[in-house]
């Protein structure tokens, strides 16, 4: 054997028939023969190797367990779980009693069920099945507690602020003659919608535009300057908002003398909302594929057009969110509202002179009061606060919550009318550009 023969395994003699020559291939049994090689200078052949074959493995093949569908057995895990923990919880509250609270009760509950699903799910289940559903109740859990956490705030909200919901009064009144013993049927916050609502609508006109192109401008235009930028923006997402507050009663009340007013609130929660919106939409635009872009600047258009018709809306829904966001944040501000606006009983619409009050800090001055008419107001205040809060969002989901491509009735109208103006003034182009054969006998230029 030379050096260019192979190293291979020998198959049994069996599997060789007699006259197999030099190169020739050889079939064992129970498996496939492949030449291996043989020498170069007359020698005997080259040893075979034999590949067994595979054979199937036995049953029918695993059919995939289906993710969308709820089982009779997961519901019955879930509920017998969820009995046991319960059970077992108050077993400890009440009887060995060591434990007291409900936010402990609830904690404990939780961990004892998630360990009761995971034992009953690995009665009927193997390893990989049992993290995987573990997983999904842990995480679903946490979400129904966000749920139901939001739920109850709602709740008690409303509920303690019904007496004073159910007047006409409260909505259209304001407390300029109201005292604190005199009955829900006289007085209400007018006064305090229509302040938080011209304050916000300030912070909102200076806070989205530049926002959002500040972050056009960290997404397109990247540097050292975009660093810079980015990094203070970042900072000051975490700035206190009574230092926004304190900054603007020393600038434009104490120094250039405008004095309380609803202007000075709407800069005040400017300066809070402008970096949560910066950095909120700069992070949608991130998201945004590159493939989009780059195929934007091969058909030829310039990083303007790109970015208004490719980038911002792509980027439309999460842009929204970033205004929604930045909108919740303001409308919910107390501390920069009372250094810069002020608090009044009286209706004032005047934004550039005299205080102004706004929801928030009206539902926490009547809320702490002791007479129990001032605090169904101050809850009714607090809920008013949140339909507020649900309206802006459900006009900024109507605005910026279509995804890409998708257009209005309106939209749609348009872009077929420009597109039938299109067609008919390539039409024009084409019908120019055809040269009309001279008459017979006319001279030829």
């Amino acid at each position: 054997m030379t050096d260019t023969e192979r190293v291979t395994t020998q198959a049994p003699s069996a599997s060789l028939p007699a006259t197999a020559g030099p190169g020739a291939p050889a079939s064992g049994a129970g498996g496939t023969t492949v030449v291996a090689g043989t020498a170069g200078t007359g020698t005997s052949p080259a040893p075979r190797t034999t590949v067994p074959r595979r054979t199937a493995r036995p049953g029918p093949p695993p059919t995939p367990r289906p993710l969308g569908v709820l089982r009779a057995g997961d519901l019955l895990a879930v509920v017998g779980a969820l009995v046991a923990a319960a059970s077992t919880t108050a077993l400890l509250w009440t009887q060995v009693g060591l434990f007291s609270g409900i936010v402990g009760y609830v904690v404990v509950t939780w961990c004892l069920f998630v360990g009761f699903y995971a034992a009953l799910v690995s009665m009927a289940e193997s390893g990989p099945t049992v993290r995987d559903r573990v997983s999904a109740v842990v995480v679903q859990s946490l979400g129904a507690l966000v749920v139901m956490v939001l739920a109850f705030v709602i709740i008690y909200t409303f509920w303690r602020g019904k007496n004073a919901l159910f007047h006409l009064n409260f909505y259209t009144q304001d407390l300029r003659v109201t005292a604190p013993l005199d009955p829900l049927t006289k007085g209400g916050v007018l006064h305090a919608i229509v302040g938080t609502l011209i304050e916000v609508g300030i912070a909102m006109a200076i806070a989205i535009p530049f926002g959002l192109l500040a972050a056009v401008f960290l997404h397109e235009v990247p540097g050292p300057f975009a660093r810079f930028v980015r990094t203070v923006v970042n900072a000051m997402t975490a700035l206190p908002d009574v230092l926004a507050g304190l900054f603007i009663y020393a600038t434009l009340i104490l120094i250039f003398g405008l004095g309380f007013s609803g202007m000075a609130a709407g800069v005040a929660l400017a300066v809070t909302t402008l970096p949560i919106i910066c950095r909120a939409a700069d992070v949608v635009l991130s998201l945004v594929p590159g493939g989009l872009t780059e195929a934007s600047f091969a058909l030829g258009s310039g990083q303007w057009n790109t970015v208004r018709f490719v980038t911002l809306p792509t980027a439309r829904s999460g842009l929204a969110t970033a205004v929604i966001l930045g909108a919740a944040r303001a409308i919910g501000e107390t501390a920069p509202v009372l250094l810069t606006a002020g608090a009044t009983t009286f209706f004032h619409v005047n934004p550039t002179s005299g205080p102004m009050m706004s929801l928030p800090l009206l539902a926490y001055t009547l809320a702490s009061s002791p007479f129990p008419n001032m605090v169904a107001r101050g809850f009714g205040a607090a809920f008013v606060l949140l339909v507020l809060v649900l309206g802006l969002f459900l006009i900024a989901r109507a605005i910026g919550g279509r995804g890409p491509g998708q257009l209005t009735a309106g939209q749609q109208r348009r872009r077929v009318a420009r597109s039938r103006r299109d067609l008919a003034r390539y039409e024009r182009r084409a019908m120019t550009r055809v040269q009309i054969p001279p008459a017979p006998g006319s001279p030829v230029r």
